[in-house]
């Protein structure tokens, strides 16, 4: 929605502010119906060297059923013009969907990689509670989703991209060497972030705050000289938590010399007693220093996190 002056004014005032790198991953991401061919040139005159695009599937029965505004043949357009600007690319699939075929899902994979896109995020279709599918399902006009199927898709996927030389460096993401998302991995690895706007979130590493949701509210508190936003200090077992989430979903798992550093023997002895079931099971190894989510257990990771956070201590 932004116009190229709206653009330059952002950039002009980050890179007043913040000292920036030299090389910066900038991303936008859009929907394939933003994204026409005078947008994306107007785009190429800005700073942003990233597209993060929300394909979700090249097969408009899928587009249908989830909602979507754009169609299929937008979405191979809309690739087709960005990658004539941009060479660092990345879009979004779902898989999951109900009464989808692991061939059609198959077919997802292989239009993905006929583009030679260079990353791809790619999650199991959730159904949010009061939106059109949920009601769909519930009435019985559209099957429920199945997790075989869902796992099935979803090591398809990742025999398919590390077969192609694709780098699954996160549970959701892959990427080709040289195209992991920087901005994603600051996150899954615990760095602190800025957010700015109605809504956005920020983190410095022991405090989360969140802007207010409410546009007109944002803007009156800012002119008023206020930052309207709410801060929540995380404990020690915060951020235990989140490590063991976020490091269990990547490549780079969880040390155990971190977990014995940050947040003391305690932590450590629980975390290895409650995992060792799990290392019996052939879910998760130890690899030296790092807990890793093996092949097997790579689509419960979320529930083997969950089973490994500490509660009281």
């Amino acid at each position: 929605m932004l116009t190229q002056p709206e653009l330059d004014q952002i950039f002009k005032t980050i890179f007043e502010n913040f000292t920036v790198s030299k090389t910066p991953e900038i991303t936008l991401e859009a929907n394939p119906d933003d994204l026409t061919p005078e947008k994306i040139k107007q785009l190429v005159q800005s700073p942003i060297n990233r597209l993060s695009i929300g394909i979700q599937s090249f097969f408009e029965e899928d587009l249908t059923l989830m909602n979507r505004v754009h169609k299929a043949q937008e979405a191979e357009n809309c690739i087709v013009e960005a990658k004539k600007h941009f060479d660092n690319i990345s879009i979004d699939l779902i898989y999951g969907i109900p009464g989808m075929s692991n061939a059609r899902w198959m077919q997802n994979i292989e239009k993905a990689l006929s583009f030679g896109i260079p990353h791809i995020s790619s999650y199991a279709l959730t159904v949010e509670p009061k939106t059109a599918l949920d009601s769909f399902i519930k009435k019985g006009i559209v099957p429920p989703i199945d997790e075989e199927l869902a796992e099935q898709h979803f090591h398809s996927l990742i025999d398919t991209l590390t077969r192609k030389g694709f780098v699954h460096y996160e549970l959701s993401n892959f990427g080709k060497e040289g195209f992991l998302s920087q901005n994603n991995t600051a996150y899954w690895q615990g760095k602190s972030y800025l957010g700015i706007g109605p809504s956005a979130h920020s983190y410095n590493g022991k405090n989360r705050s969140w802007n207010v949701r409410n546009n007109t509210l944002y803007i009156k508190s800012i002119e008023n000289g206020k930052l309207p936003s709410e801060t929540e200090t995380l404990t020690i077992t915060d951020r235990y938590n989140e490590y063991i989430m976020t490091g269990l979903r990547t490549m780079w798992g969880v040390s155990m010399e971190k977990v014995e550093r940050d947040f003391g023997k305690k932590y450590l002895d629980y975390l290895l007693q409650q995992a060792q079931k799990h290392i019996e099971n052939h879910l998760l190894f130890l690899d030296g220093d790092l807990l890793l989510v093996t092949q097997k257990g790579k689509f419960l990771s979320d529930g083997l996190s969950a089973d490994l956070f500490l509660l009281n201590l």
